[in-house]
Formats: structure tokens, sequence, C-alpha cells
């Protein structure tokens, strides 16, 4: 009898530390794979929700990697590699436009203006769009935000890039800076850091951003595909929540903290270059304060891509943009719940 009451008790009390387990199972940390379309300080609030804990207080555990080129990232979060991908909107548009049975849905905005600058190898003095024709002019890759964004701001400063140009765009992202480095090109098209670390080595000089000039946009988005966020809608809000509290914390916060905060995911550059760029991209507004994709800058991203040729017709917004994550991560967290 005495062994049989042991056993029982041995039974209850393994019953116990199961049903335990498996409620702190339901808290689990969920693991969630980030691709990147580059590492820039232009991704700011990103590297903010990592290193300040926003992900892991969400009950996330983020795998971020980085896969240059918009092409690849969206092939890599096709193919089920990567389960969101921070890249331009615009592929999910040219992923809709395929007819794709599973298309790629926005839920969470991190910029919204362009991010990169014109670069003069030639300072002479006060700048003029005018100088810029008939130069030779390094772009990006055709079809990529920053080269729409790029070809939108130059038509309307007069300037037809496939007619008042020498236009290269042939060069991969990764390579375009050490091509213009090695001489190049009149006029870069750089994101930050690279264009204060030209500044710094004497290459040439700012003068002027294609953020403001093209005004608004869904620049870099989180997506995911439809079915990932149907499946993991709680794990979306979680990560959605993660980057409101980041652009509230890089509002508030001022560029040397933020620089302070993002360097570990920028080890080989100096602290005053990415200071330089953070405030370069506070002060025109490039950081989203909140992940809602706004209508009215959808319909700037319709329009530029327009321009460019890339848009077979003008997608609505509700066809692959779901704010409600995002709204729902902007009624609830507000400015003082983070420090």
């Amino acid at each position: 009898m005495k062994r049989g009451k042991r056993l029982a008790l041995l039974f209850m009390i393994t019953g116990i530390c199961i049903s335990v387990l498996a409620g702190c199972g339901g808290d689990s940390t969920v693991k969630v794979r980030i691709g990147e379309v580059t590492r820039s300080v232009f991704y700011a609030p990103e590297y903010v929700a990592l290193s300040q804990g926003f992900f892991k207080d969400e009950g996330l555990e983020v795998e971020l990697q980085t896969i240059p080129g918009g092409d690849k990232t969206m092939t890599a979060l096709l193919s089920g590699a990567i389960d969101v991908a921070l890249v331009g909107s615009e592929t999910s548009i040219y992923v809709y436009q395929q007819g794709a049975d599973d298309p790629v849905i926005n839920f969470a905005q991190l910029t919204q203006r362009d991010g990169t600058f014109l670069f003069a190898r030639e300072d002479g003095g006060d700048f003029s769009w005018d100088n810029v024709k008939g130069s030779t002019f390094l772009g990006q890759r055709k079809g990529g935000m920053p080269q729409m964004a790029g070809a939108f701001t130059l038509l309307n400063k007069g300037i037809d890039a496939n007619k008042d140009l020498t236009l290269i765009q042939n060069i991969d992202f990764a390579n375009i800076a050490g091509a213009f480095a090695s001489g190049t090109g009149d006029y870069v098209q750089l994101f930050e850091p690279q264009a204060s670390i030209f500044e710094r080595e004497g290459r040439g000089k700012v003068v002027a951003s294609f953020g403001v000039e093209s005004g608004y946009l869904p620049y870099t988005v989180f997506m995911s595909k439809n079915s990932y966020i149907t499946k993991n809608g709680d794990t979306v809000q979680k990560f959605t929540n993660a980057i409101q509290r980041a652009q509230l914390w890089v509002k508030g916060h001022s560029p040397e903290e933020i620089a302070d905060a993002i360097l570990p995911y920028f080890e080989k550059t100096d602290r005053d270059i990415v200071i330089s760029a953070v405030n370069r991209y506070k002060e025109q507004d490039t950081y989203a304060e909140n992940p809602v994709v706004d209508n009215n800058e959808w319909n700037n991203l319709l329009d530029v891509m327009e321009n460019a040729g890339e848009l077979k017709e003008r997608v609505a917004a509700e066809k692959i943009v779901n704010n409600s994550f995002a709204e729902k991560a902007q009624s609830e967290i507000k400015d003082e719940a983070v420090k």
C-alpha cells in the first residue's frame, strides 16, 4: 500500500510538472527570421528594436540577415528562407503584378522617405540641378526604389535620366560605392553612412537629398507572405509592437544616443560617421514615427513607379497592405511608454 501511494504521488507530481511546462510553453520565445535588403543607418529603428530589447520584451527571438538586392530578398521570402523581409514596398507590387497565389503583404512601415543622397565628385560652390545635365551619373538598379525615386526627382528638375545624362545602372548595389571611389561617374546616388564616409575621405560632397525631393513614400516596409500573417497573427502583432516602440524611441532620442544604440551593427564604422548619418536622416524626417502605411504615401509610390514605367496598373493599398497590426500598435503604445 505504501509503495502504491508513493507511485500515485509520483504520478501526480509528474502530471503537475507536465502541466506547468505546457503552460510555460505557450509563452515560449518565438523565432522570427528577418532578411534586410542592406545594412544601413537608414534602418536605425530596426537595430534599436534589437539593441534595446524591444523584440525580446515581446517574446520574440529575431534572427537578422542581410540579403543585398530587393530581388534576392524577395526570393528568400517567397521560398520560405526568411519569415519577414525589410525591403522596398515596390517589391510587393511586383509580386502582386505577377499574379501570386500567396501575395506579399506590407504590415509595418519603417522609413517614409528615400534614403539616398546626390553626391558630387567636384564641389563647384552653390549647387544647381542644371549642373547634373550632361554628366556621368552612377545610379541604382533599374526597377528598385532608389533608382525610381532618383529618376522621379530628376524629371521634376527638368532632367530626363535617359536623355540628359550618361546613366550607368548596371553595377550591383554592393559595388556602387566602390565604382565611384575608383573614378566612375561625376555624380552618384548614395545611402548613409557611405555618403558621410566619402565626405570625410574628401571624395566629394552631398549636394541634395532624393528623400526630400521625392516626397513621403512607404519606402522601406516589413512584409510577409499572406499565408504567414494568417497563421502567425499574434507573432506579427508582437513584431509590430516592437517596431512601434523603436520608432518612438528614435523620435525621442538624440543622434548621439541613437548612434550608440546601433553601433554594434556597424562595428567597422566610426561613431562620428554614424552620428552624422543619423542626424541627416532625422533632420529630413526619414524615420517613420509609426508603422502605418499612409494612403497618400502609397499613391505617391504609385506615381513614382508609373513614371519609371514599372507599373502595369495602379494597385490599391488594401490589396497588399494590412494596417491592422500597425494601427493597434500605434493606438496602444505611446511615447511615455518608451524610455
